[in-house]
Protein backbone atom coordinates (compact mmCIF):
# COMPACT_ATOMS: atom_id res chain seq x y z
CA UNK A 1 0.00 0.00 0.00
CA UNK A 2 1.77 3.77 -1.15
CA UNK A 3 0.90 6.51 1.24
CA UNK A 4 1.58 10.01 -0.31
CA UNK A 5 2.01 11.22 3.46
CA UNK A 6 4.56 14.04 3.88
CA UNK A 7 6.94 14.33 6.48
CA UNK A 8 9.03 16.76 7.45
CA UNK A 9 12.05 16.87 10.11
CA UNK A 10 13.40 19.98 10.57
CA UNK A 11 17.03 20.25 12.48
CA UNK A 12 19.14 22.75 14.22
CA UNK A 13 20.39 24.57 17.66
CA UNK A 14 18.29 27.07 19.49
CA UNK A 15 17.41 30.29 17.92
CA UNK A 16 18.17 28.44 13.69
CA UNK A 17 14.38 29.19 12.97
CA UNK A 18 13.10 25.79 12.74
CA UNK A 19 9.96 27.03 13.96
CA UNK A 20 9.92 30.09 12.15
CA UNK A 21 10.48 28.09 9.03
CA UNK A 22 8.31 24.96 10.12
CA UNK A 23 5.32 27.25 10.30
CA UNK A 24 6.34 28.92 6.72
CA UNK A 25 6.31 25.17 5.49
CA UNK A 26 3.00 24.42 6.81
CA UNK A 27 1.22 27.26 6.12
CA UNK A 28 3.13 27.02 2.20
CA UNK A 29 2.09 23.88 2.11
CA UNK A 30 -1.30 23.30 3.75
CA UNK A 31 -0.12 20.51 6.39
CA UNK A 32 -0.33 20.28 10.32
CA UNK A 33 2.76 21.45 12.18
CA UNK A 34 4.10 19.98 15.29
CA UNK A 35 6.59 21.14 17.29
CA UNK A 36 8.18 18.51 19.82
CA UNK A 37 9.99 20.73 22.33
CA UNK A 38 6.19 22.14 22.62
CA UNK A 39 4.77 18.90 23.31
CA UNK A 40 7.78 18.25 26.02
CA UNK A 41 7.34 21.42 27.82
CA UNK A 42 3.72 21.02 27.92
CA UNK A 43 4.04 17.40 29.28
CA UNK A 44 6.83 18.61 31.65
CA UNK A 45 4.15 21.42 33.00
CA UNK A 46 1.41 18.89 33.86
CA UNK A 47 3.89 16.16 35.46
CA UNK A 48 2.55 13.76 32.61
CA UNK A 49 4.90 10.41 32.35
CA UNK A 50 6.27 11.31 29.27
CA UNK A 51 6.76 14.77 31.09
CA UNK A 52 8.74 12.54 33.97
CA UNK A 53 10.64 10.80 31.34
CA UNK A 54 11.71 13.63 29.31
CA UNK A 55 12.64 15.85 32.99
CA UNK A 56 15.95 13.72 32.91
CA UNK A 57 17.47 15.40 29.90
Amino acid sequence: MASDALFLVLLGGPGAGKGTQAERLAGALDIPQVSTGDLFRENLKKDTELGLLAKGY
